[in-house]
């Protein structure tokens, strides 16, 4: 094996690591904000796992992630947790925009970033409008 296959080799061993090491995380901190009912973040757990998942791939990662993309959007909404939600929609709407859904992700997070009235200079809303400007093109 060539040095180059090696250094490919090492990189893909590393990202399958690090998703592993993600994935635990995760669900180590479901596990915390159940034992102390402390629930703030749980939208944003949803979020995480939802893009580890779909990094590790497998044949049902598109719809289990969309699914706890949903999850963490409708968490944040029900917390009224504005930043959360932003995040959970412009993943949500990126995920739908990569499946040719431009319309339905351009729908769905339009309102959500049109709530916001200060913050432009964050990165959450940076993307947010990133996104809506490539999906509005």
């Amino acid at each position: 094996m060539s040095e180059l296959a090696h250094i490919g080799l090492a990189r893909a061993c590393d990202a399958r690591e690090i998703a592993e090491m993600s994935r635990d995380l995760i669900e180590q901190g479901f596990v915390t904000a159940g034992r102390n009912s402390e629930k703030i973040f749980e939208a944003e757990l949803y979020r995480l796992k939802a893009r580890v998942l779909l990094a590790r791939g497998g044949p049902d990662a598109s719809s289990v992630a969309q699914a706890l993309l949903e999850q963490a959007l409708a968490t944040a909404r029900g917390q009224q947790a504005s930043s959360l939600e932003l995040r959970a929609a412009t993943d949500l709407g990126a995920f739908w925009n990569d499946q040719g859904k431009r319309e339905r992700a351009r729908d769905l997070l339009a309102p959500v970033y049109a709530e916001f009235s200060e913050g432009f200079v964050t990165q959450d809303v940076r993307c947010a409008k990133a996104l809506l400007d490539e999906l509005r093109s």
